[in-house]
């Protein structure tokens, strides 16, 4: 269990060596190549020695921003090296696929690369919390991630939201994700919702409601708040108003009892219950109705 800690540490060096908040020490050869960040030798790997992740949890790259990358690798390099693993006279990627694919693209022949040697299970952590913290991942290869670490290393959403740097409702809210509908996770992984409509759609519990307001989200294009307020309508229904119209026997009491009493008779309710209001506007008026009903 120690070494969990000083990986972490070790991966929010690395990780973290071009973040604005975090101090980098960079030493460059003459010819203003990178040679070390932060003590960590930067080596040129030949592309054809190294092999992509099997356990990446990114299965997806969308091509446009890949080409984008290739472009601004082509004028300015790769300007933060990836992570590799050797294995034999080989390297497999822990961190960094990404870049390697823009590289191949923009065709690189090498690659700048920091070598270590993580043990099977550490290239698993690093690869997942890489893609959750870096990467620009779907909602539900997030959630998915975030799962896979709680099962492997029997962590607590605690201790995920602590090396994740996160809250921890906000990994709870992630995770809740992967209770989603088929349907629904589909339309989140192909980018037509977003993580804000799914989140509302959670609460959902008939799946042939949620299913129904995921598309319609998507096809009238609803906005995040819109579909928040329709799931907590449907959530805290107003009661209905009963109106029962009175029998015809009832109005035709009222209107007897007003023709006896000779004033204002008025009631609430229906033939089973309710209440008969007969009013007086002065003492006359109550001692005649008094007499009328002690004849």
């Amino acid at each position: 269990m120690e070494n969990k800690k000083g990986l972490g540490r070790g991966l929010g060096s690395l990780l973290g060596m071009f973040d604005d908040d975090e101090p980098v020490e960079v030493k460059k050869d003459a010819k203003g190549k990178i040679e070390e960040i932060n003590g960590e030798k930067v080596s040129e790997i030949d592309i054809k020695l190294i092999d992509v992740n099997p356990n990446q949890p990114r299965k997806n790259f969308e091509p446009t921003a890949l080409k984008e990358l290739a472009d601004s690798i082509k004028v300015h390099g790769v300007i933060q090296p990836i992570i590799v693993n050797k294995t034999g006279d080989r390297y497999i990627i822990v961190a960094g696929e990404r870049r390697f694919r823009a590289s191949k693209l923009a065709g690189l022949k090498t690659i700048p690369a920091i070598v270590k040697n993580y043990t099977e299970q550490q290239i698993k952590e690093i690869s997942l919390l890489e893609n959750i913290q870096r990467e620009d991942l779907n909602p539900i290869e997030v959630a998915n991630a975030m799962k896979e670490l709680l099962e492997i290393y029997g962590w607590t959403q605690d201790v995920l939201a602590d090396r994740l740097g996160k809250s921890r409702p906000a990994i709870a809210n992630t995770l809740r994700l992967l209770t989603l509908q088929p349907e629904v996770i589909a339309l989140i992984e192909s980018g037509k919702l977003s993580a804000g409509h799914a989140r509302s759609l959670v609460v959902v519990s008939d799946p042939e409601t949620q299913v129904k307001l995921a598309k319609l989200a998507v096809s009238k294009k609803v906005t995040v708040r819109d579909l928040e307020k329709t799931v907590k309508q449907l959530s805290n229904p107003k009661p209905k108003k009963i109106n029962i119209e009175p029998s015809v026997e009832l109005k035709e009491l009222i209107e007897i009892m007003q023709h006896k009493f000779a004033t204002k008779v008025s009631f609430m309710g229906n033939d089973k219950k309710g209440r008969i209001y007969i009013d007086y506007y002065s003492k006359e008026d109550l001692d005649r109705i008094l007499d009328f009903l002690n004849k």
